[in-house]
């Protein structure tokens, strides 16, 4: 499967980022294109976790904010399209607010 491919569906849901995962390490040659968006979707999910739960406690404290902290829920959603469209180019960019904070990050994806 193309790197370019395999970059893509790492930020479709966790199983596609399993799959991606699977097919890279078992790549000979180790794209830094899919280990890049493997490391950016990786933070989304991560960021996508804390971000529900934080959420969801807010929500529990003030139940009047809930439904506006609600739409703040689908930021995760927006981070996958800019991800999935910048591996679609072939471009190693982070993706805006958290793409900084997950470079180089997880070191078993080296």
């Amino acid at each position: 499967m193309k790197n370019q491919t395999l970059a893509i569906i790492a930020y479709i849901t966790l199983i596609g980022w399993i799959y991606s995962y699977v097919q890279y390490k078992s790549s000979p040659d180790r794209s830094r294109l899919v280990r890049y968006h493997l490391n950016q979707a990786l933070g989304i999910f991560i960021f996508t976790v804390i971000l529900w739960t934080a959420i969801k406690v807010i929500s529990v404290i003030v139940p009047s904010i809930g439904s506006i902290l609600a739409v703040a829920g689908l930021l995760p959603l927006v981070l996958m399209t800019f991800g999935a469209a910048a591996a679609s180019k072939d471009i190693l960019s982070p993706v805006p607010g958290v793409g900084k904070l997950f470079e180089n990050r997880f070191g078993f994806l080296n």
